[in-house]
């Protein structure tokens, strides 16, 4: 069996690694147009951070992995083919700021139409909105070939920074399959591959449809979990109540459970707000008004936490932060992980900038490119600055400021940070990771989310 992956990216990359991991005698092949990420899959420096993967992915690499911009032998040779593009939200004509954008998924629809020879398994990996395998199914059956084809879905449920323990453990494998014998048959062919190493119990088999919004309802209830209880720590600190006595106090709640309920400044990465977004255009296309209102909540709340935390530097530091040196731990949107795609961070610091600040950036995985990328400045530009070190970001800082909750951070010498700041110094710790009253004994003006 050969298997292709269109797309190179956060999911197609790790996942196709882990099936080349675990099934040695099955070919897998990764395409994408994008010559420069192709070329850093084949090198020794991955364009992806993820614990474990270096290690599965030179492993296999050029054994039955294998990673090239020549998308067509890629797609000629498979028997399935994955797609697994880019499905951003949409920034023009109907649909914009809240539908998915999914021209590269008719892209690649259309190119496997065009070039295939033999019957071939597509299966959906990306990000869709329901119903988005009919529109695959309509073009591939309108390929000038004779082949079959048949369209699956397989959505990904990884926690990047956590991606490979996920997929060498995942807590289900989701596929979604036509209801007919030939629909059946394809469905079963991709069982098969996941069982060499997931438990059978875990497989679990639905309709498409099912399948498709499964995804986006599963990223809807973990943002709504996050922006529920960053709700909660507003009234926190409004009265003197402590988010996270709370937060364990209601995990302990056997219905509810412990997870997602760490309050912060926000959720970011890649799905969360495109997919709630996306959950929302959906329910507005079927009338369904109060439901998209609701589902959009979540996306205001998470928006709000950002705008609040910024708004209590402001005011902490008597009301102005213009040309005060603010050190900023952490830009990826969570630990484990060098990706910044809707990272809270990249909100925080343009308001601050927007307030006059001058901020003095350190993240120990994402490089300065793309911070000055993120940010949409110049190298050059005197009001952002990139430290090499987190002690070296605070020196003659007025504040911290602690956007990603990197494990590095809790261990810092906060004593020899204290002295090198101006007085009195602030903390502002934005992922509550912190051991606040031993900082105040050191001497700062320490503030949290949800805390007093």
């Amino acid at each position: 069996m050969k298997i292709c992956c269109i797309g190179a990216g956060y999911v197609g990359g790790p996942t196709m690694a882990m099936i080349a991991h675990k099934c040695p005698d099955i070919e897998v092949t990764v395409v994408d147009i994008n010559a420069k990420r192709i070329a850093a899959w084949n090198s020794d420096k991955l364009p992806i951070y993820e614990k474990g993967l270096d290690e599965i992915v030179f492993a296999a690499r050029d054994k039955n992995l294998f990673f090239s911009t020549d998308v067509d032998r890629g797609i000629t040779e498979a028997d399935i083919i994955f797609i697994s593009v880019n499905t951003p939200t949409k920034t023009y004509g109907t649909g914009a700021g809240k539908a998915s954008d999914l021209k590269f998924i008719e892209l690649c629809a259309r190119k496997i139409a065009e070039v295939a020879t033999t019957d071939k398994i597509v299966v959906e990996k990306s990000t869709l909105p329901v119903r988005t395998a009919e529109t695959i199914r309509i073009i591939l059956n309108n390929s000038p070939s004779n082949c079959r084809f048949q369209v699956l879905s397989n959505p990904e449920f990884l926690a990047e920074g956590t991606a490979i323990e996920d997929l060498l453990d995942p807590d289900r494998v989701l596929i979604g399959g036509e209801e007919s014998p030939e629909g059946e048959t394809a469905t079963q062919a991709l069982v098969e591959i996941y069982a060499r190493w997931v438990p059978a119990e875990k497989i679990i088999t639905t309709n498409v449809w099912s399948s498709e919004l499964s995804k986006l309802t599963a990223n809807a209830f973990l943002a709504q979990r996050i922006s529920s209880i960053n709700a909660i720590s507003a009234l926190c600190e409004a009265t003197e109540a402590n988010v996270d006595e709370v937060a364990n106090a209601i995990g302990t709640d056997s219905r509810i459970g412990p997870k997602f309920l760490k309050s912060s400044v926000g959720f970011g990465g890649s799905c969360f707000q495109k997919d709630v977004l996306n959950l929302v255009y959906l329910c507005e296309h079927y009338g369904l008004t109060e439901v998209a209102e609701y589902w959009e909540q979540v996306i205001k709340m998470n928006d709000h936490q950002r705008k609040r935390f910024v708004t209590r530097m402001v005011k902490t530091l008597f009301n102005t932060v213009a040309g005060k040196k603010i050190a900023v731990l952490g830009f990826a949107f969570k630990k484990d992980t060098n990706d910044t795609r809707e990272s809270s961070a990249i909100y925080i610091c343009r308001d601050l900038l927007d307030e006059q600040a001058e901020i003095h950036l350190y993240d120990p995985k994402v490089s300065a490119e793309e911070i000055y990328r993120d940010l949409g400045v110049s190298e050059d530009d005197p009001r952002v600055h990139i430290a090499s070190s987190a002690e070296e970001a605070c020196v003659g800082a007025h504040a911290i400021a602690i956007l990603t909750e990197w494990d590095e951070f809790k261990a810092l010498d906060f004593e020899v940070i204290h002295e090198n700041m101006l007085k009195p110094a602030f903390l502002f710790d934005g992922r509550n990771i912190l051991d606040l009253p031993t900082l105040r004994k050191i001497g700062f003006d320490c503030h949290a989310v949800g805390k007093k």
